[in-house]
């Protein structure tokens, strides 16, 4: 079941070990926050590969409207609410796969900071949590900060895992899969790539 939480104090430990990650890393979210938790009927593996075939957000969201990628770690996102339409760009700077997931704002003054957290329950399930950071500027700054606006955010964010929920419980197995890791915003490769030549070379047949 999903809990609510209202504006919360980050967990005052900076450092943790992610479920599977294998070493502690830093949580980017060292103000408050708003958190979320939905408990899935499907393993981690598979909610964490739908989670993060982003395009298909639109398809189970009410705000998000569109997805591109850039990118390898850089998308842009399109939400709206009626005839309102805001797009921004989101780069991912932590991912460990079947287990975190933590983004920032591109904007020129940063206005969020999230993470999504994967980890396996005891009925072979799914819990998802995700924390979102605001850093609003200028007027906007005190109308978010207000309990009352951060009240709404949970419950939009509850309703969103709600939708999330329902569809990949309802397809039973993910649509796609990227098994990537990335590191200060940077995809890490198994192997290093090899030295690339200077001698051009023409196709021949």
């Amino acid at each position: 079941m999903a809990r609510e939480h209202d504006l919360q104090q980050a967990d005052p430990d900076p450092g943790r070990t992610i479920p599977g990650g294998g070493d502690s890393r830093r949580r980017p979210l060292h103000e408050r926050h708003v958190e979320e938790t939905v408990e899935v009927s499907v393993p981690v593996r598979t909610a964490y590969d739908q989670w993060t075939q982003f395009k298909t957000f639109p398809r189970f969201t009410t705000v998000v409207r569109g997805v591109e990628q850039l990118r390898p770690t850089v998308t842009a996102w399109t939400l709206g609410y009626g005839p309102l339409h805001h797009r921004f760009a989101v780069e991912i700077v932590e991912q460990d796969p079947d287990a975190y997931l933590a983004w920032r704002g591109l904007e020129q003054h940063p206005s969020h900071q999230g993470e999504v957290e994967f980890r396996p329950t005891q009925g072979g399930g799914t819990a998802v949590t995700v924390r979102i950071l605001l850093r609003p500027r200028g007027a906007a700054k005190a109308l978010t900060g207000s309990p009352r606006v951060t009240r709404l955010i949970a419950r939009l964010l509850h309703r969103e895992l709600r939708n999330f929920k329902g569809f990949i419980e309802g397809l039973g197995q993910a649509g796609g899969a990227w098994r990537g890791t990335i590191r200060n915003g940077r995809v890490q490769h198994d192997h290093p790539e090899p030295p690339r030549s200077r001698v051009a070379h023409w196709p021949v047949g």
